[in-house]
């Protein structure tokens, strides 16, 4: 079975952990890898490696920053087949969605090409008698990502090319559900010329994060994730004198007003409900009709469009929707499913009892859908 090591200074390296974790593919439930979960000591190593790197980064021209920038946009795009395919093999959302996916990080990518121009400082004369004030924008030092399973390459790619174009060095942790993709996009980093030991990649789970948060030399603190973790990673970072950034778990709502086209409207819902299996806080998981009308006919237009959802892996072009990340987050859609049937909820469509055959182990539920829900369930 393939070990996934950290990236430090653009090169593979164990630390010296000794426990890992389970890589799974969700449409089969195998165990795929195992990963090697980072010491409070490997952190602090890598955090050293990567303020040594910072001087000699920080006092890189923003021109040649930009160029490194660009050859790595050129390098995601020549690799997105396979970068694709990595990611949806661990997280399970199909090719499509993960594509997409990447094409978002990239975008963020191009950005930071032209930060050289977003770089420069001010300059105001005579603010008052003799006085004159100049402004200048200036790295901070080593900071770093935690980052999501849902989004294992966009979400890194929000942070640390903006992070490093600016002349910052990054530590990221990525979630250790699903790190191949990530680990690969460093190499691609480091390929398009970064130096080593500017940008680095740590697996883990919350003793890496403490460490991250407990190191004096980490200025700032980047996070996406759940509401419970956003607060303590917040609490916690910010005491240790750090900047920190936390984007928390959320959920949307669609307000249907009555004289809405309610085939925009099941469009709407298929692609934000259901898309990349409702895991993202950009889902719209509560539609919320104008009278009972209104109701029914969201109901009408929406639920023979949710029962002809193809769910299946990501192998297969035709698949709407693949499964969810592991067994725990399926047996916990399961309990939510039978809370809503208990407090009263009509469950219109219930996808409970999907198996996929030659994949009856994975983690794949079909599309659900509730009406008559109050807002005390």
């Amino acid at each position: 079975m393939q070990t996934l090591a950290h990236l430090v200074k653009g090169a593979a390296w164990n630390g010296s952990g000794s426990r890992t974790g389970k890589v799974y593919n969700p449409s089969t439930g195998e165990v795929s890898r195992q990963v090697i979960l980072a010491t409070g000591d490997d952190v602090n190593e890598v955090v050293t490696i990567a303020h040594d790197a910072f001087k000699g980064w920080s006092t890189t021209p923003p021109a040649k920053r930009a160029q490194i920038m660009f050859k790595f946009r050129e390098l995601l795009n020549r690799h997105m087949d396979e970068l694709a395919q990595l990611l949806s093999a661990e997280h399970g959302k199909t090719i499509a969605d993960a594509k997409g996916e990447i094409s978002r990080g990239i975008e963020v990518i191009e950005f930071t090409c032209g930060i050289p121009q977003l770089l420069k400082g001010e300059y105001s004369e005579q603010v008052a008698n003799g006085v004159d004030s100049y402004s200048t924008r200036q790295a901070i030092g080593v900071v770093a990502g935690i980052t999501p399973f849902n989004f294992p390459a966009m979400v890194p790619l929000w942070m640390y090319p903006v992070a490093l174009a600016c002349g910052n060095c990054f530590i990221l942790k990525p979630s250790e559900r699903d790190p191949s993709v990530a680990l690969r996009i460093g190499e691609l980093l480091h390929e398009a010329g970064l130096p080593a030991g500017v940008f680095n990649i740590v697996n883990g789970d919350k003793e890496a994060v403490d460490a991250l948060l407990d190191n004096p030399l980490v200025e700032a603190i980047s996070f996406v994730g759940s509401t419970a973790i956003g607060h303590y990673i917040y609490k916690r970072g910010t005491e240790n004198g750090k900047r920190v950034q936390a984007l928390c778990g959320a959920k949307n709502h669609m307000v249907i007003m009555p004289d809405a086209d309610m085939q925009q409207v099941a469009d709407a819902l298929i692609g934000s409900a259901y898309g990349s299996a409702g895991e993202r806080c950009m889902a719209i998981s509560v539609a919320v009709p104008v009278g009972d009308e209104t109701a029914d006919r969201v109901i009408q237009a929406l639920a023979p469009r949710v029962k002809e959802l193809k769910i299946a892996p990501y192998t297969d072009p035709q698949s709407d929707m693949g499964p969810v990340i592991t067994g725990d987050s399926l047996e916990r859609i399961h309990n939510y499913i039978q809370q809503g049937v208990d407090d009263g909820a009509k469950l219109v469509v219930d996808g409970r009892e999907l198996k996929i055959e030659g994949h009856e182990d994975g983690y794949f539920i079909g599309g659900c859908l509730f009406d008559h829900v109050t807002a005390d369930m």
